[in-house]
């Protein structure tokens, strides 16, 4: 589900005194792996244009970034779709999408609009993502209960690397055909009962995941679990809520819109949230016209 609340907003300016790519983030130039891995996309967007010009990308997030919020799939996403507009290259959705993967995987789901399913593929051509329901298929929202905002201590790349020392990988891939069809059909369905039993269970394994990984991956507060407690507690109190944490401390909890006044004013109130983040489902990536 993209969120129409939270954003990133790049520009990318081509220009042929560069002597190579600058990256300005939230105001402040970063180099280093990060400007690695953008440069590496820019490389690939260069080589479709013909284009030889370094680039300067100016980005700025009204979010927590590396902090399992997504935000390097938000990143990539407006990357992408910035640095091909600059450079005239006209691309199909689904074009945008698999290049946006090769900067983040996540990435591609950030591309389309409303509720996004990636599809896997076995090669580049058939690995990209697509809206299965539009923003206002559903009236869900996502309560992002914020407890931390630092960088994460270990990255989801990092993490992602590790998954395969973890003797429960396996079984989770294995799985995942099962809980993707389920998700589908819950969203395509509105059936908040069904959504919220595969949401956790998809979540609950890839935690699982990482705790069994070598080095261990643990990611979770003290603050997390007394979420994940309340949502529980809630949801057995006829609440329509369900939670689903990504590689960070932070939680998303999901509800429908008729109570989420009620859910971000409790989550409020749990010590160690310091703010709630409120978004509904949002449309795809697009350009603004400066």
């Amino acid at each position: 589900m993209n969120l129409d609340a939270l954003y990133t907003r790049t520009q990318v300016t081509y220009i042929s005194t560069l002597p190579y790519d600058r990256l300005l983030l939230n105001g402040e130039e970063v180099t280093g792996s990060t400007l690695g891995r953008v440069s590496a996309l820019l490389d690939r967007v260069r080589q479709v244009g013909r284009l030889e010009q370094y680039a300067e990308v100016t980005s700025e997030n009204n979010f927590p970034m590396g902090a399992g919020i997504a935000s390097s799939a938000s990143a990539f996403a407006a990357l992408t779709m910035a640095a091909c507009a600059a450079a005239g290259i006209k691309l199909t959705e689904s074009e945008l999408s698999r290049l946006a993967r090769t900067g983040s995987g996540s990435a591609c789901r950030s591309i389309p609009g409303g509720f996004v399913e990636w599809q896997p593929g076995d090669h580049d051509e058939g690995s990209y993502a697509y809206s299965i329901a539009p923003p206002d298929h559903w009236d869900l929202v996502d309560c992002v209960a914020i407890l931390s905002r630092s960088q994460k201590h270990t990255s989801s790349l990092e993490g992602h690397g590790l998954a395969d020392t973890s003797p429960l990988q396996a079984a989770r891939i294995a799985d995942a055909p099962r809980r993707l069809e389920i998700c589908r059909r819950a969203i395509w369905e509105r059936n908040f009962q069904a959504f919220a039993e595969v949401v956790e269970l998809d979540c609950n394994l890839m935690h699982a995941v990482m705790l069994t990984s070598t080095p261990m991956l643990i990611y979770w507060q003290p603050a997390t679990l007394a979420v994940i407690h309340a949502v529980q507690d809630w949801r057995n109190r006829g609440v329509p809520v369900c939670y689903t944490i990504d590689a960070g401390p932070n939680v998303h909890v999901l509800c429908l819109s008729a109570y989420v006044d009620q859910v971000a004013g409790w989550l409020r109130e749990i010590p160690g949230v310091e703010e709630v983040l409120v978004a509904q489902p949002g449309g795809p990536t697009r350009l603004f016209q400066l």
